[in-house]
């Protein structure tokens, strides 16, 4: 069931299943909570409270508002885990996983672990290498035409791109739900306002996380000509100790939707040593 919450500018859509500890959950620009449908189930067998969250702009919340940066997103993933009565886990995927970083940094006794999930997490470069790898060219092509244009069809095919291999059963339903969505006022806005800004904000507080963080990257992922390089440079700027990358071999942008089940493993392995010392 659908609940909502009032926050500065707008309002958001959340959902809650199961119970126990909190876990938010994020999704990438572009989406809604959807994404995460197939990994809820295990996380609530596995004894956790899951919240799966639209983002300002997406999905059920409201469409329009002043600002689209990680810091504004961090700050609406806060007033929902205080909401909930936290500490959470914050899960986040793409513009997610920054925006989880600042919420991690700006509240530390409300996050008790990080999961970012291909991570927007540090300012990004482009070497004239980068262009040689193909899968990553044919993404960056779709993502750009798909923001300067605002165009669904683009999006569409960047989503063909960043699910390599095997699509996941539910896969032209997902399209088809991601297209109704786009088509209504405000959420194309959404989508190229994300686009448009920068993980700066998220990068310059990587070193001021305290709580644990796990990094999850595809090795398909058509969003950097090296997805391993990319995370492991997102573990490094956090204080030493605290970050952790794992690799899914074949996947692309949206692990938790081609492999939800690795990814469901991955986190409940990364937060057993917390409940332990909880």
């Amino acid at each position: 069931m659908t609940e909502y919450l009032a926050v500065d500018g707008g309002t958001i859509a959340y959902e809650v299943t199961g119970s126990g500890p909190l876990i938010v959950l994020a999704h990438g620009m572009g989406d809604s909570r959807a994404a995460y449908r197939a990994v809820i189930p295990e996380l609530v067998v596995a004894g956790y409270r899951v919240a799966a969250v639209d983002l300002r702009g997406c999905g059920e919340s409201s469409a329009d508002w002043p600002e689209w940066s990680r810091t504004a997103i961090a700050g609406d993933l806060l007033a929902v885990v205080r909401h909930l009565g936290g500490p959470a886990v914050i899960v986040g995927h793409s513009v997610s996983g920054g925006a989880a970083t600042i919420a991690a940094a700006r509240e530390p006794s409300l996050v008790t672990a990080v999961v970012e999930l291909a991570p927007f997490t540090r300012a990004q470069s482009v070497r004239l290498a980068d262009l040689r790898v193909r899968r990553f060219r044919r993404g960056m092509i779709r993502l750009l035409g798909a923001g300067l244009f605002g165009s669904a069809r683009l999006w569409r095919s960047y989503l063909d791109v960043a699910c390599p291999g095997v699509k996941p059963a539910h896969w032209a339903e997902r399209l088809a739900r991601i297209d109704a969505l786009l088509r209504e006022p405000g959420r194309m806005d959404a989508l190229r306002g994300m686009g448009r800004s920068t993980p700066a904000d998220a990068g310059a507080r990587l070193a001021d996380v305290r709580c644990p963080v796990l990094v999850v990257m595809g090795t398909l992922d058509p969003d950097w000509a090296d997805p391993r390089a990319e995370g492991a440079a997102v573990v490094g700027a956090l204080p030493p100790g605290l970050g952790r990358l794992e690799l899914i071999e074949g996947a692309g942008h949206y692990p938790h939707d081609q492999f939800p089940d690795r990814v469901a493993s991955l986190v409940l392995a990364f937060l057993r040593p917390e409940a332990a010392r909880a």
